[in-house]
């Protein structure tokens, strides 16, 4: 049984059109498959790797350096990053991401109990001017306060 529906494998297909190499494609392929599933578990991998032409292990390297992939379990409706940057720490960075942590009864890496939030620390979200900043899926949200998390939190229920 595939993990891969026939739609994630079309949509891969397509963008190696877009790469010089079916290996270029890698990135965007785990992306692909993140987007669908909510993570990128070990038999996906392999099927990733074969759509390529590549071994499993490189598709693993690829997947292994970046943080933002994970392989035991769906994430969140919603992902949020809080930055822990040394801008975003100084203006309370820290102090965000311990409140979340109570509001949403998690620590960092956790999904809440309903699935709907998964709460993550980045080391920099490069938004320095923007201090404390937290990424939401593909949002950028910057100058944050309790008030502005509690706004956010709300819209998603």
């Amino acid at each position: 049984m595939n993990v891969l529906d026939a739609e994630v494998r079309k949509n891969i297909e397509s963008c190696l059109g877009r790469y010089p190499t079916k290996q270029a494609a890698t990135l965007p392929a785990l992306h692909l498959v993140n987007d669908r599933l909510g993570y990128v578990p070990p038999k996906a991998v392999v099927e990733i790797a074969e759509l390529l032409e590549l071994a499993p292990a490189q598709v693993q390297d690829t997947l292994g350096f970046y943080e933002f992939f994970k392989q035991d379990k769906p994430q969140g409706k919603y992902r949020l990053w809080v930055c822990r940057s040394i801008g975003c720490a100084a203006r309370g960075g820290e102090e965000l991401l311990e409140y979340l942590c109570d509001k949403l009864n998690v620590r960092p890496g956790e999904t809440t109990a309903d699935g709907r939030v998964t709460l993550e620390y980045a080391e920099c979200l490069g938004a320095c001017e923007l201090a404390p900043a937290i990424l939401v899926n593909d949002t950028l949200y910057g100058n944050m306060t309790v008030e502005k998390i509690d706004e956010l939190i709300h819209t998603w229920r």
